[in-house]
């Protein structure tokens, strides 16, 4: 006879998001820039325990932080996972931010893990980045992929298990108004596609590293109106006809901030997503060679 199956967990009251919004006990630096920290969410129990790496938004700039993904990252640790809820160099405020000190921080904090005196599992790590942070961790994923000598190449930890961008303007090059001066995207890249002196669109456009040859999910609300749900749909279509295994949710209603609210049904389908994938991913780690 079968186990019954698990009863779903509830979603956390506001009063325990609001609890959720403390600092948890673990938190690293990763490198010398104040900026370049990261704090560490543990499930109960002995581990070792899968990873997600959780990348906060705020179109790359230094007025947000990673304080608003705690609660998203506690919850994520109630459900068996460690989170790595990572701070990394934005636009403005003197912080050096953009291309390609911004990616070039991601990818050293998850590299970072490694180093973790921390029982995880880092033949399972996976990614997800909300907003701006989604657009990272569709980069993030790509980076077995990248030349060598570019920034980011040759992981040492590298996303194995799987993706998911929440919200995220995952093609860096198809809104004019946030590539051109003064745009979001401008500021991150610092120069048009077509005025680039190099290959930086190429390499930090996550559309244009297809394929990842992981599982990805885009959960996009239909009633964003930060960033359009097309950019999703289209990141989906690129993907799918590049082999990769492709999941889209498109929760009706939903706005920008529903879809990393852990009290919101939305969240759930990341949940159920994550407890989806393969209980084992492969090692493309060189700390696993």
């Amino acid at each position: 006879m079968s186990a019954p199956a698990e009863a779903p967990r509830s979603a956390p009251s506001t009063l325990r998001a609001l609890l959720d919004l403390r600092p948890p006990a673990q938190r690293q630096a990763y490198g010398a820039h104040r900026q370049q920290r990261a704090e560490l969410h543990l499930p109960d129990g002995p581990g070792p325990h899968p990873v997600v790496v959780v990348l906060h938004g705020g179109f790359w700039r230094a007025r947000r932080s990673l304080r608003y993904m705690r609660p998203a990252c506690a919850d994520l640790a109630r459900d068996g996972w460690a989170a790595w809820n990572v701070e990394y160099r934005r636009v403005g405020r003197s912080e050096g931010g953009g291309w390609p000190a911004t990616f070039a921080d991601v990818a050293a904090a998850i590299d970072h893990l490694a180093d973790l005196d921390a029982p995880l599992d880092l033949t399972r790590v996976a990614a997800m980045g909300h907003s701006a942070g989604g657009q990272l961790a569709l980069w993030a994923a790509a980076r077995p992929h990248l030349p060598e000598g570019v920034p980011g190449a040759d992981p040492g930890v590298a996303i194995t298990a799987g993706v998911a961008a929440l919200a995220a303007p995952s093609d860096l090059e198809a809104t004019p108004d946030l590539y051109g001066p003064g745009g979001a995207v401008f500021d991150l890249m610092g120069c048009t596609p077509a005025e680039a002196p190099d290959d930086r669109y190429v390499l930090g456009n996550p559309i244009r590293r297809l394929p990842l040859g992981i599982p990805i999910l885009l959960l996009h609300g239909d009633a964003d109106r930060t960033v359009p749900p097309r950019r999703s749909r289209e990141f989906a279509a690129a993907a799918r006809a590049a082999g990769d295994q492709m999941n889209l949710i498109e929760p009706v209603g939903a706005g920008h901030r529903t879809v990393v609210d852990p009290r919101r049904p939305p969240w759930r389908e990341l949940i159920r997503w994550l407890d989806g994938l393969p209980a084992r991913s492969p090692a493309r780690t060189r700390a696993a060679e």
